[in-house]
C-alpha cells in the first residue's frame, strides 16, 4: 500500500492532518506581471511529487520557527511601474547650431543657424528644430522629424548617454554643435551620474548681423522710411467693426486698415439669413485721402502728389466716433485685440474703449452687458466652487407689502435667498378671492435702492432683518418672520453679519417661544418644491 505524506512528513489519514494556523491569506495568487515594461503570466512553479528528506527537513524547521517567533519581517517592495508609464512626456532639450556656406554671396563665406534638439526618453528618439526667423529668406521650422538617428555604419542609434555639452552630433550628414541644455536636462543627466560640460555661447552670425543696421537718424521725412515700414509692418492689420449709414437700412462692416502701405479696406458683413446680395467688398483695398494741403488747388487739370495730399492715418481712427471715407459715413463701434494692443503701445494719449451704453431695464445687469460686449453674447461668469458647497441652501423670510392700497394689506409672501448665486425669489400666497398667488418674482439678483448701475450693490442675508424693509422693483416688503435655518445660517458666519441683524433675528425666535407658539415657517409656506 501506497501513502501519500504532507510537509510534516506524516501520511494523509484521518487524524494525522494538521491546519497551518499561521496561513492568514486563503486568496488565489496573481498569475500576471510586468517584466521589463510589458505584461507576461507567471511561471507556474510544480513542486515535485517526492521532495528529499533534507528539503522536509528546511520546510518543516522554517514552520515551526515561524509558528514560535512569529513571521520574519519583509520589506515592502515598491509597486512596479512601467518603463514607458515613468518616461513618458519627459524630454531632454539641447541648443546647437551648424555651419552652411553661402554660395551666392562674395562677402558672405558661412552662416551660423541656431537649432533645437529634443530627445524622447520614452523611446529614445529625437528631433531637430530650427527656430524661425522674420525676413530670414531661408527655410526654417522643423528640419528632421522625430525618429531615432543612427549613429554609426553598424546599426547603432544615438542614446541619452552619448549626449553632452561641447560635443558635435554627426547626423546624416550634417555636424550640429552642442552648446547649451535646459534646466531638466542638466538635472537628469547629473542624476544619471553623467558629468555635464559647461555651457559655450552661441556664436554670432554675421550674415544676420549685417541685416540688423541701425536706422540712420533724421529729423526729415525720408524714403527709408517706406522700407523700414514695409520690413515691420507687413501683415499687421487694424481691424474696426463698424455701422454703414446706408440710405436704406444700417448694415455692419469691418474696416482693415493695413499698416504696410496705409491702405483702408472695407468689406461687408453677411448676416445669415439676409436678403442682401452677397457682395464681400464694399470698398477694395486704397489710399483714402482725407484732405488737400494747398487751398485753391486745380485738381481738375493738374494731378496731385502724395507730398500735397493728407491721408487716413492710424490716428484718425478711435471708437465711439463717426468717420467720413470718400462721402460715406461708418461710425466705430469695437475693435480687436491687436489693434489695441497697438494703440496702448504707439498711441497711449488715445483711449480704445468702447462706451457701454446705459441699462435699459430689461434683463440683469449681466446678461445685458454681454451684448454690449460680443456679437454673439456668453453667459455671465460664476463661482464653482460656491455653487457647489452652498446648492439647495436657501433662506426663507415671510413678508408682508408695504402699500398705501388696503386691500394689499392682507396679501402675505414668501422671500428666498438663494445663497448659491445670491439671487432672490418671491412667492406670493392666496389669501382671498382677489388675489390667487403665486409666483411674484423669478430668481434674479436685486440690487439695493440708490445703486449705480456702473457699480450695483445688491442685497445680502446682512441686510435682513427682522422689520427691515427690502425695496424690489419700487415694491417694499416688510419682513416679519424667518425660518429656523436662517438662524442656524447667520450664527455659522456671525463674523460677517452685523449684529443689529442677527439680534433680530434671535429676539424674533425667543419671543415666539416664550409669547405664543409660532408655526414652523415651512408649514406656512406649504411644499417646498412650489418654490423651486
Amino acid at each position: 500500500m501506497t501513502y501519500n505524506f504532507n510537509n510534516h512528513g506524516i501520511p494523509f489519514l484521518p487524524g494525522y492532518s494538521f491546519r497551518d494556523v499561521s496561513k492568514s491569506a486563503f486568496h488565489r495568487s496573481q498569475t500576471l506581471g510586468y517584466k521589463n515594461g510589458y505584461a507576461l503570466p507567471h511561471r507556474a512553479s510544480v513542486r515535485p511529487a517526492q521532495d528529499s528528506l533534507l528539503s522536509e527537513y528546511h520546510l518543516t524547521h522554517q514552520d515551526i520557527t515561524d509558528l514560535t517567533y512569529g513571521p520574519a519581517d519583509q520589506k515592502l517592495h515598491k509597486a512596479f511601474i512601467p518603463a514607458h508609464v515613468t518616461l513618458d512626456k519627459k524630454v531632454l532639450r539641447y541648443y546647437a547650431y551648424f555651419v552652411e556656406d553661402v554660395l551666392d554671396s562674395p562677402e558672405v563665406g558661412q552662416c551660423v543657424r541656431p537649432v533645437v534638439i529634443y530627445y524622447y526618453l520614452v523611446d529614445d528618439s529625437m528631433c531637430i528644430f530650427e527656430p524661425r526667423v522674420q525676413n530670414s529668406g531661408t527655410q526654417q521650422g522643423k528640419r528632421i522629424k522625430r525618429q531615432r538617428f543612427p549613429k554609426n555604419d553598424r546599426g547603432e542609434y544615438y542614446k541619452w548617454k552619448d549626449l553632452n555639452l561641447r560635443m558635435d552630433l554627426d547626423v546624416y550628414g550634417v555636424k550640429y554643435h552642442i552648446t547649451q541644455c535646459d534646466a531638466f536636462t542638466k538635472e537628469f543627466m547629473e542624476s544619471e551620474g553623467i558629468l555635464v560640460n559647461d555651457p559655450e555661447p552661441m556664436p554670432v552670425d554675421s550674415h544676420s548681423k549685417d541685416h540688423q543696421k541701425p536706422q540712420p537718424p533724421y529729423s526729415t521725412p525720408s524714403k527709408l522710411d517706406k522700407l523700414y515700414q514695409f520690413l515691420n509692418m507687413d501683415g499687421k492689420v487694424l481691424r474696426f467693426f463698424a455701422l454703414f449709414d446706408d440710405a436704406d437700412e444700417t448694415r455692419f462692416v469691418k474696416i482693415h486698415y493695413y499698416l504696410v502701405d496705409d491702405t483702408v479696406e472695407i468689406t461687408n458683413v453677411q448676416e445669415p439669413g439676409s436678403s442682401d446680395d452677397p457682395f464681400p467688398v464694399l470698398l477694395h483695398r486704397l489710399k483714402i485721402p482725407k484732405q488737400i494741403k494747398k487751398e485753391n488747388f486745380p485738381i481738375c487739370v493738374m494731378e496731385v502728389s502724395d507730398e500735397e495730399v493728407e491721408y487716413y492715418s492710424p490716428k484718425d481712427f478711435q471708437l465711439g466716433q463717426t468717420i467720413n471715407l470718400l462721402g460715406r459715413s461708418f461710425t466705430l463701434y469695437q475693435c480687436d485685440g491687436f489693434t489695441r494692443e497697438y494703440y496702448q503701445k504707439n498711441h497711449p494719449d488715445m483711449e480704445m474703449k468702447s462706451e457701454v451704453p446705459p441699462y435699459n431695464g430689461f434683463g440683469s445687469l449681466e446678461d445685458s452687458l454681454q451684448n454690449c460686449l460680443f456679437l454673439n453674447p456668453k453667459p455671465p461668469k460664476i463661482n464653482p466652487l460656491k455653487k457647489l458647497e452652498k446648492q439647495n441652501q436657501v433662506l426663507r423670510y415671510s413678508a408682508r407689502l408695504e402699500s398705501p392700497h388696503p386691500e394689499d394689506e392682507s396679501r402675505r409672501f414668501i422671500l428666498s435667498y438663494y445663497l448659491s448665486d445670491d439671487m432672490i425669489s418671491i412667492f406670493e400666497k392666496s389669501s382671498s378671492l382677489c388675489f390667487f398667488g403665486g409666483k411674484f418674482l423669478k430668481k434674479t439678483r436685486v440690487p439695493k435702492p440708490g445703486s449705480t448701475v456702473e457699480n450695483p450693490e445688491y442685497y445680502s442675508p446682512a441686510d435682513f432683518a427682522i422689520g427691515a424693509i427690502v425695496e424690489v422693483f419700487s415694491h417694499r416688503f416688510v419682513l416679519t418672520d424667518a425660518d429656523r435655518y436662517v438662524l442656524t445660517y447667520l450664527e455659522s458666519v456671525w463674523d460677517q453679519i452685523p449684529s443689529q441683524t442677527l439680534d433680530s433675528i434671535r429676539q424674533n425666535f425667543t419671543c415666539g417661544a416664550d409669547e405664543r407658539p409660532r408655526p414652523a415657517l415651512r408649514q406656512m409656506i406649504g411644499p417646498v418644491s412650489v418654490l423651486s
